[in-house]
C-alpha cells in the first residue's frame, strides 16, 4: 500500500471560529486533540452574510484569536478539508503560542475569495456558541453522515 504522504505526519493546525468548540471536533474526529492558545498577526476575522462560520483573510495590524490543535493526523486532515469545503484553502501560517510566545508553522484554513463583498465586521464565538452552535452541531452531524456513505450520491 504506497501512499504518496507518510501516514505518520502529523499536523497542527490552527481554528478561529466553529472548530473552537470542543463538541464540533470531537464529533468530526471522534475526538478533542491537545490544543494550545494561539494568535494568528496580520489576519482578521470577519462574519459571512447569512453564514454562521467566519472567514479569515490578512489585514495589516490585526489578529485573530484562536488555538491550536496538535497532532493532526493525515486522515484527520483530510476530514477537516473536506468539511471547511472549497470555500477555504489550506495555508502554511505562522502563529504565536499565547502561553509560551513561541512561534508554530501551522495549517490554517483562509477564505478562497479575497474579495467577496459578503464578509464584514468581527465575527464572534460567543456570540456563536449561544444562537447558533445547536444547530451548527446538527448540521456537522449530517456532514458525517454523508461522509460515511459516498456511494449514496442523491438517494433520498
Amino acid at each position: 500500500m504506497a501512499s504518496a504522504s507518510n501516514p505518520q505526519s502529523l499536523f497542527n493546525v490552527f481554528v478561529y471560529g466553529s472548530l473552537l468548540a470542543d463538541d464540533v471536533v470531537r464529533a468530526l474526529l471522534k475526538r478533542v486533540p491537545p490544543s494550545s492558545p494561539a494568535i494568528l498577526h496580520n489576519f482578521h476575522r470577519f462574519s459571512i452574510k447569512g453564514c454562521v462560520y467566519p472567514a479569515i483573510l490578512p489585514v495589516e495590524n490585526k489578529k485573530v484569536n484562536g488555538k491550536v490543535l496538535s497532532g493532526i493526523t493525515v486522515p484527520e486532515l483530510d476530514i477537516l478539508d473536506k468539511f471547511e469545503d472549497v470555500e477555504y484553502e489550506r495555508k502554511t501560517v505562522d502563529v504565536s503560542l499565547m502561553d509560551s510566545s513561541d512561534t508554530l508553522m501551522v495549517e490554517a484554513y483562509i477564505w478562497a475569495d479575497q474579495s467577496d463583498p459578503n464578509l464584514f465586521g468581527e465575527w464572534d464565538f460567543e456570540e456563536w456558541e449561544r444562537l447558533h452552535k445547536q444547530s451548527f452541531m446538527k448540521m456537522t452531524m449530517e456532514f458525517l453522515e454523508e461522509l460515511e456513505q459516498p456511494n449514496q450520491s442523491g438517494s433520498i
